[in-house]
């Protein structure tokens, strides 16, 4: 009997749409190698200096000094400032130090989430992520949406606004949220740049506005008369006044943003020469640089800001409707420094709250290729950036137009997805800091993650709205993240194919002999009377020729939930059988894609043999989908009817 050859012409490729070329640009690129501030840069890429980088994620962070002082004294109203001490508090004693540890632990940008998937085994470490980043989209879309939104009041707010854009905050969001969107379409390759020259005007412009606001408060000491008397009035003691502020803070969340996408950015910094790629030392120590600096810089604005516009905007005017909500500090910039300069106040803040959405957006484009396409629960196409700004964009519309692209309506989303990523990074430092034996550090982490657990649930009772957006997020990520699972269970899931050098020599023994002739092995006992038995009942049903060499192929199903990976053939020679050995994360995907490989090795159509399994054809699927085996033999064909279409080049299945 001779064997099927294969033709080694391809067949000539059929040119794609300029469309779809376009929209698919660095679809072949590996995860999280896609364009953006926040992907794996090429290895020619050297790499900021941290304090670059600071400002690129310093876009999220310090923009929030845009709308966070009004949310703080509509929240705490005259104990805004004692509020804010203990936002201040929890920041630098709480924040800080976890993701200081965090960056430690994931010195490539994964972050949290990868911190804890490690700490799950099989479908619950995915689920796990699934749910994480349910809340994570939540922090990002909704950061780009309120973000947006706060830009739109300030241009409306301007004195110098024509009448015609009065009223007109939806539209003017929508707008903004449709330019992020087109430099994502376009390309976000300078955006370091753009976000140094943007947090550092406005972080200037922010030191003469609280400058001239000190400068009145203390030329005006009265004000702060008035202010403590009215505070005094309205609470008994100190000791009430420092319950009101720890009771009220969660709602002040909103401050610590951008520590989730400060770790995020590490891939960026540029670290020592000297780095070690596995452990790069110099990135994880210029990254704590990075998060310490942010944080201390905020702490000091968030505490001046809340002051200032506690003792000198009159109470009313932080409510819905009045001039300084959402818009604090533009207030006193117009109020103090006059029309013009506050007109100049207002272009910067609304450039910065605009590039936050930015930054959020990146940390989207880096997170969801990072994880669904590996797990399977994505398209492959997702791996682009352009098909995933489009997704997102519209996301981002939908929640601007049911929200009516009001700040206050979202902040208690917003806040909830803060404080699920600040819980899960603390409870992974403190399962981090236990498994190396730091007692201490597993005790001050425990106690952190108390905090933020305390945070959550407060901020959850007072404003569900937060979380019910969350779980949309959530169920809408697991709901299409198992139908695409499904839709690509028949794939051949395999990055790669590789045999080691006695498996090498196998296949060509065998293949001299005639075609390749392959068993399909569940690997049991192992011992000489089952390979004998399996061989004999192989060539009695499906009539292999006697006398012809066949080799043995064993799957073993290491962890089912995983969906790719590089595929190792080990070859083994055992009481007189030729085995071929390989790990898989499902029996049908690595049988089809180890026959697909020998295919393209030797030139010719392998035949792989099985037998009938009993039981029902349902409990079978979901035993392939679930734990990755079932009724191999009809699955296998189809993963190669699908890998395969031209019949003559597919290998051959049969089942006796």
């Amino acid at each position: 009997m001779t064997s099927t050859q294969v033709d080694p012409t391809p067949p000539p490729a059929v040119a794609a749409p300029r469309w779809r070329s376009w929209l698919l640009d660095g679809l072949s690129e590996q995860a999280a190698r896609h364009p953006g501030p926040h992907g794996t840069p090429p290895a020619e890429h050297k790499g900021h200096p941290w304090w670059r980088v600071m400002c690129l994620t310093g876009v999220d962070y310090f923009s929030t000094l845009g709308y966070q002082p009004g949310i703080a004294a509509l929240a705490a109203g005259l104990l805004s400032p004692f509020a804010t001490l203990v936002l201040i508090a929890l920041t630098l004693l709480g924040a800080l130090p976890v993701y200081r540890r965090v960056a430690k632990e994931s010195p490539h940008g994964e972050g949290s989430i990868a911190m804890l998937e490690r700490l799950l085994p099989w479908w619950a470490g995915k689920l796990l992520v699934l749910v994480l980043l349910g809340f994570a989209a939540t922090d990002f879309v909704i950061t780009m949406t309120l973000s947006a939104a706060d830009a739109s009041a300030h241009v409306v707010e301007n004195p110098f606004a024509p009448a015609a854009l009065h009223g007109a905050n939806l539209w003017i969001t929508l707008v903004l949220l449709a330019g992020l969107g087109a430099v994502f379409l376009k390309g976000f390759r300078e955006a370091i740049g753009i976000a140094v020259a943007l947090v550092g005007v406005y972080l200037l412009l922010n030191v003469v506005v609280l400058a001239a606001s000190i400068s009145q408060v203390l030329s005006h000491p009265i004000a702060i008369g008035n202010w403590w008397e009215a505070t005094t009035a309205q609470h008994s003691s100190p000791l009430a006044m420092v319950a009101v502020a720890l009771l009220v803070f969660p709602k002040l969340a909103l401050g610590m943003s951008g520590f989730e996408t400060g770790v995020a950015v590490m891939p960026q910094v540029r670290g020592s020469a000297g780095d070690d790629p596995a452990k790069p030392a110099g990135r994880i120590r210029d990254t704590r640089r990075l998060l310490t600096t942010a944080a201390l810089i905020m702490s000091g604005f968030l505490l001046l800001s809340s002051l200032a516009t506690t003792i000198l905007i009159p109470q009313k005017e932080f409510a819905p409707g009045g001039a300084a909500n959402g818009r604090a500090l533009a207030y006193l910039a117009h109020q103090n420094l006059g029309e013009a300069f506050g007109t100049v106040y207002d272009v910067s803040t609304i450039a910065i709250l605009w590039f936050a959405g930015a930054s959020a957006m990146a940390g989207l484009l880096n997170l969801v290729p990072r994880y669904l396409p590996r797990y399977g629960m994505a398209p492959e196409w997702t791996r682009a950036v352009r098909p995933l700004v489009l997704i997102f964009l519209a996301i981002a519309f939908v929640i601007t137009i049911v929200f009516d692209a009001s700040v206050d309506d979202q902040s208690g989303a917003y806040a909830t997805g803060v404080l699920v990523l600040m819980l899960s990074a603390s409870f992974a430092s403190t399962v981090a800091a236990r498994h190396r034996g730091h007692r201490g550090a597993t005790i001050g982490f425990g106690a952190i993650t108390l905090v933020f657990g305390y945070t959550l649930v407060t901020n959850v009772i007072e404003r569900p709205d937060g979380l019910k957006i969350a779980l949309l997020f959530i169920v809408g990520i697991l709901l299409t993240s198992f139908a695409s699972r499904v839709h690509r269970a028949f794939e051949l899931r395999a990055a790669d194919v590789v045999f080691d050098a006695t498996a090498e020599r196998l296949i060509e023994e065998a293949m001299a002999a005639g075609p390749l002739r392959v068993i399909a092995n569940e690997p049991d006992e192992r011992n000489e009377e089952d390979y004998r038995a399996k061989e004999y009942s192989q060539r009695e049903e499906t009539h292999i020729p006697d006398g012809g060499p066949v080799l043995f192929l064993e799957v073993l199903v290491e962890d089912s939930s995983d969906f790719s990976a590089e595929l190792h053939v080990h070859g083994v020679e055992r009481h007189g059988t030729r085995i071929l050995r390989v790990a898989g994360a499902g029996v049908p995907n690595t049988i089809a894609a180890v026959l697909m490989r020998l295919r393209e090795r030797t030139g010719q159509v392998p035949h792989i043999y099985f037998n009938w399994t009993e039981g029902h054809p349902f409990s079978h699927l979901l035993r392939f989908l679930v734990f990755g085996d079932g009724e191999v033999a009809p699955v296998t064909r189809e993963v190669l009817r699908r890998a395969e279409p031209d019949l003559r080049h597919r290998p051959r299945v049969h089942v006796g």
